[in-house]
């Protein structure tokens, strides 16, 4: 009797979920630019220390006003080019992205994390619970993005750990209207009513029932409100409310530099050259990362 031939291990075996994920995200090549300039910004962020040639704040007075190595009266000992008092623009800029970095991060975390709570308590409890906390929400969406950074910092003070809790302030209405909504959607689902059933709590309902399947929006939406975070950030520097001279903040580096436009543009240029990157490589991966995760957007 000829012995039945067992299949080989491994082959046939359904992909992993990491795996399916990232080959639908590497359809999109926007969204791998996007990677790999998110990557190398947080390298930069990390290595800021030993990549800049100089440091950021050290002054060359022989060399204020010095064009980029590339134009006339240019010096390879600066490749960008100094700013009015002869500080290096690259290394500026390098330790910039540190500091946009850490803005992202922190005033994300934080409006993602109320955002959270209160969207859970909204989409869970409903009723008069609800109807206040959507409607102070709609309030802080009725005013513009900026003017509400700016109104917040006006009641603190300026300064960078102030603009950071106005930046989170800004973006608290979008996660908790998402988180919302997709409790809503969540919440009459057979899983959640055998849970329900079966004894869970009201916060292990919340948490680990209903929060684990809305993660894929607010994932999405916290890294396109990376590049909201390092604009507002940009902004509220740029009007002296951010991050106060002589921090290499970019909206800073901007405002400081405006006057000099016209006689040595460079100094405004690459500061918006690394702001404009810096968003679009973050809006690029946010984009990557809606169509990887939502399977009516897979290919």
């Amino acid at each position: 009797m000829p012995e039945l031939a067992t299949p080989a291990v491994g082959t046939g075996a359904p992909p992993g979920r990491l795996g399916e994920f990232w080959r639908s995200y590497a359809q999109s090549r926007g969204a791998l630019i996007g990677l790999a300039l998110v990557v190398l910004l947080v390298l930069l962020a990390l290595f800021a220390d030993i990549v800049s040639p100089h440091p950021p704040n050290e002054q060359y007075r022989e060399f204020t006003l010095t064009p980029p190595a590339w134009d006339p009266g240019g010096t390879s000992q600066f490749l960008l080019g100094t700013d009015p008092v002869g500080r290096d623009i690259l290394s500026r800029l390098i330790h910039g992205t540190r500091l946009s970095l850490l803005i992202g991060v922190i005033s994300v975390a934080i409006s993602l994390g109320l955002g959270i709570v209160l969207g859970l308590v909204a989409g869970f409890f409903r009723g008069l619970t609800e109807t206040i906390i959507m409607r102070v929400m709609d309030v802080m969406l009725a005013l513009p993005s900026l003017l509400l950074a700016i109104a917040v910092v006006a009641i603190l003070g300026p300064g960078l750990i102030n603009a950071m809790y106005a930046i989170a302030i800004v973006l608290l209405p979008h996660y908790v209207r998402l988180t919302r909504a997709a409790v809503i959607a969540e919440a009459g689902r057979e899983y959640v009513t055998s849970s329900r059933i079966a004894g869970a709590g009201v916060l292990r309902l919340m948490f680990n029932t209903i929060l684990p399947n809305c993660a894929a929006p607010l994932i999405v939406q916290a890294t396109l409100g990376f590049s909201n975070a390092i604009l507002d950030a940009a902004a509220l520097g740029f009007l002296g409310l951010g991050a106060q001279p002589p921090t290499p903040e970019w909206g800073s580096m901007l405002s400081s530099a405006l006057e000099f436009i016209q006689r040595a543009p460079w100094v405004v240029t690459f500061p918006g050259l690394a702001i404009l990157i810096t968003v679009l490589a973050f809006n690029l991966m946010g984009d990557g990362l809606r169509d990887a995760l939502d399977p009516r957007l897979k290919r």
